[in-house]
């Protein structure tokens, strides 16, 4: 199954169960007045990313929004509100009106592990779409002796606490590279930053030594010999670099993958339709 076919089909999935939820809501009793029961959408939709411009959930939402303002020929915006692990973002989807006009982009740990003022993510939020399964990759900067998982783990502990690694505070790769240092019984320096992305120019620029990113963002710098890749945190290689060893290869055990998903309010769960499109992870 292609790119584009994936993207059309997560849509229709996301649309699928989304529709009857912002019917269902505008018509319920506790929700909105009769003249909010409107076909939808009956206005403009934000979908909130809760992280920043050119990260990896950024360029999906992106691209999911382009093909669903198609499809319901009405404005679809994407609005990020980095900052605070996603916290920010997340919040800023929990004070939405629950109508359907405001969705969430995120990952499952960005929707369940942010601090929610006033509700609960797990009662309070409907995932109502999966729109990508991401997979990420370990990288270092060229100037390193180092070309291998094995070399890396062995240069940190001949110098703990000298290397250090970036990432988006509370994102996937802060995630992936905690649960790295751990396995490997390594001492890494951490360099948090508001987003993962504002990580790279610093890496580029040798101040980063190491980064988990996704490789599809990589993969370019990768090719042109500015990052130096070496593995992937999928049990298997990926498609997109199938000359790069998984992480576990050298760190048995070890397997980190990224779902991200498409979230709506629950308010009117009990009334939320199945989807009915079922799309291929290949």
């Amino acid at each position: 199954m292609n790119g584009m076919h994936r993207w059309k089909c997560a849509v229709s999935s996301l649309l699928t169960t989304l529709l009857p939820v912002a019917v269902a809501t505008a018509m319920s009793p506790g929700g909105f007045n009769a003249a909010a029961a409107q076909p939808y959408p009956s206005k403009l939709i934000r979908v909130i990313c809760p992280l920043s411009s050119g990260s990896p959930i950024d360029v999906t939402a992106r691209l999911v929004t382009t093909e669903m303002a198609n499809r319901l020929g009405t404005p679809v915006i994407v609005e990020n509100r980095p900052g605070g692990g996603a916290t920010i973002g997340v919040n800023e989807f929990a004070r939405a009106a629950p109508d359907g006009h405001t969705l969430l982009c995120g990952a499952i740990g960005d929707a369940f592990a942010s601090k929610v003022v006033g509700q609960d993510p797990a009662r309070d939020f409907v995932p109502v779409a999966t729109v990508a399964r991401l997979s990420w990759v370990l990288v270092v900067r060229p100037g390193l002796p180092i070309t291998s998982v094995k070399q890396l783990i062995d240069h940190a502990k001949a110098n703990p606490g000298k290397l250090n690694w970036g990432f988006g505070q509370g994102t996937a790769p802060h995630m992936f590279g905690e649960m790295f240092k751990t396995a490997a019984g390594i001492d890494v320096a951490n360099i948090p930053y508001k987003s993962g992305a504002q990580a790279v120019p610093d890496m580029l620029g040798g101040r980063i030594h190491l980064n988990f990113g996704v490789t599809a963002n990589f993969l370019p710098l990768i090719q042109d010999g500015k990052l130096r890749a070496l593995a992937v945190t999928s049990e298997k290689p990926s498609a997109l670099s199938p000359d790069v060893p998984p992480v576990a290869a050298t760190v048995p055990g070890y397997e980190m993958v990224s779902m991200t998903g498409m979230w709506a309010r629950a308010e009117a769960s009990s009334r939320m339709a199945k989807p009915k499109v079922s799309c291929s992870r290949s």
